[in-house]
């Protein structure tokens, strides 16, 4: 009787309610560089190209992002896309130097480990974000270079291509025209300052709560054989740290290099408790504007928070959190 008894009490007892797990928390956010971009100087055909772009590129990462993978390998596989477009000036769409080479630069850190690789200078990598990558996990440097980066690129069994590969008809006509404007002792117009504003980059939130960042580009047209900008200096336009942020820069490097923009943003939010959004904001809108230099950011927190200051007519961004919802921009 009792055990009937016990039995029968059970099956009246309401049944405890399931705890409903959290959702995850991750997020991406992608540029493909700054500068004079507006509605007028662009077709429709063109923006289509770039919005398709930037959207392959978001997607190659979220993928990653939701299916439980990590934030480092979400950054270099959106990267990856935007390197393989000739839209961008990273990659096969690089700009040319003075010479008319190509040189590539790139960058990308973990936030959890403070690890981080770099390249500079490189000619002939396919990818120089998978060669940054692998300069941060198979090596103890965080910075090849020239020869010995493309010798690097080369033992580890990197794609390597030839000039043609790299060889962008608009790319070559800037390349001509900037060179003209010299010769002619023309100031720069609007449409030749963009020039210094070719970058992509990516930075990523995994479901692990772990950052990372990256950045690869081309340079500028025309720029001296051997300079190397921000985009591969570690704290000037590629930052990431699991207590602050990750950042990616692209503008006027030498500029982003002196105030060590990246890096900044990051020690605004540690040490003057600002949110993300207003220490990038104050870093891009003042900081960079009191010493006129152009170009913008895009940086995540550990929150997911996404922020994408510019000072420019507008930039190439996107961004895709946990909820899916893939958001595209160009213009201000």
């Amino acid at each position: 009787m009792r055990c009937n008894a016990l039995l029968a009490l059970i099956f009246v007892l309401p049944s405890m309610p399931s705890v409903a797990q959290p959702a995850p928390i991750f997020g991406l956010a992608i540029h493909g560089g700054a500068g004079t971009i507006t509605r007028a100087t662009m077709s429709e055909e063109k923006e289509n190209a770039y919005r398709a772009a930037l959207t392959e590129a978001l997607n190659a990462g979220y993928k990653l992002l939701k299916a439980g993978g990590s934030s480092l390998d979400a950054v270099a596989a959106a990267i990856v896309v935007m390197e393989d477009s000739p839209l961008f000036n990273a990659g096969r769409g690089a700009a040319f130097n003075a010479g008319g080479q190509i040189e590539l630069d790139a960058a990308i850190m973990d936030g959890r480990t403070q690890k981080a690789g770099a390249v500079s200078a490189i000619r002939t990598a396919k990818n120089p974000i998978l060669v940054a990558r692998a300069v941060m996990d198979r090596t103890g440097h965080v910075m090849l270079t020239a020869e010995g980066a493309e010798a690097f690129a080369r033992a580890q069994g990197f794609e390597v291509m030839s000039h043609e590969y790299f060889f962008t008809p608009n790319r070559w006509e800037s390349l001509k025209k900037e060179q003209e404007r010299i010769r002619n002792n023309r100031p720069e117009s609007e449409s030749t300052e963009e020039r210094k504003h070719g970058t992509v980059g990516a930075v990523a939130l995994d479901q692990a709560g772990n950052l990372a960042a990256g950045t690869s580009t081309g340079g500028y047209t025309n720029k001296m054989a051997g300079r190397v900008g921000d985009s591969p200096v570690i704290g000037a336009g590629t930052y990431a740290a699991n207590d602050a942020c990750a950042v990616s820069a692209t503008g006027h490097g030498e500029s982003f290099m002196r105030l060590v923009v990246a890096h900044e943003i990051a020690s605004r939010m540690r040490y003057s408790g600002l949110s993300l959004k207003d220490a990038a904001h104050d870093t891009v809108m003042n900081k960079l504007k009191a010493i006129d230099a152009s170009g913008g950011v895009i940086a995540i927190d550990a929150r997911g928070n996404v922020a994408m200051p510019f000072n420019t007519e507008g930039m190439y961004r996107g961004q895709v959190g946990a909820d899916g919802e893939f958001k595209v921009e160009i213009y201000r």
